[in-house]
């Protein structure tokens, strides 16, 4: 038995236990924020770039903080928005070999090694995710926010997909396939809501906290 591998193993518990540590004594002291997750691709000339940094500045305006992934794209459009309407922009950067660098409007970094530790962060001090049309990544993330509001492991808040057009097939499809083999439940496709304007996003989170 190679006792090398299993020392190694043991130490990387420690790197995982230091990402938590920073990243609860960084954001503790948030009192409301919004996560704004899409695509690390989308270019500045995208609409979708645009309307997710008039989202940003918007919330940071009416006192959210903006937590994204902290990279290029929704992320770097979504930290750009914090910084215009005079709010905190804070980026949970993941260390990737190929895509992924800190955008330059991010005034709270925090970099990860393990995406699960990453996530974690993202949801604790959440108090709604905004998500714009993106990739893998961003399904990844939409799709366990909405799994712990189902499964009632966090408290419910509020979800908002952004773009009709890019998300209807999805919602077509849960509705077709998963609800009609009864994998889910009805009322599970209003855990999330999906919008096109920035200002009805902004307004739909104001109104759910109001209630």
């Amino acid at each position: 038995m190679n006792s090398n591998k299993y020392e190694g193993e043991a130490w990387r518990i420690f790197r995982i236990m230091a990402e938590f540590v920073e990243g609860f004594e960084t954001l503790e002291k948030i009192e409301k924020a919004i996560t704004i997750w899409g695509s690390a691709r989308v270019k500045p000339k995208d609409i979708w770039y645009k309307k997710a940094m008039i989202t940003s500045k918007l919330l940071a305006q009416k006192g959210y903080t903006i937590i994204t992934g902290g990279g290029p794209g929704i992320m770097e459009a979504a930290n750009k928005g914090a910084i215009m309407g005079g709010g905190n922009s804070v980026g949970l950067n993941i260390e990737l070999p190929m895509e992924q660098k800190p955008n330059p409007y991010i005034k709270t970094l925090i970099s990860f090694r393990y995406f699960f530790t990453r996530k974690v962060m993202f949801v604790k001090y959440t108090k709604g995710f905004i998500i714009f049309p993106g990739g893998f990544g961003t399904l990844d993330e939409f799709t366990e926010a909405i799994t712990l509001i189902q499964t009632n492991r966090i408290h419910k808040f509020p979800v908002v997909l952004m773009d009709k057009k890019y998300w209807e097939g999805l919602l077509k499809w849960m509705s077709e396939s998963l609800l009609r083999r009864n994998y889910i439940k009805k009322e599970d496709l209003k855990i999330f809501k999906i919008m096109d304007k920035p200002i009805e996003a902004v307004k739909y989170i104001e109104d759910f906290y109001k209630k």
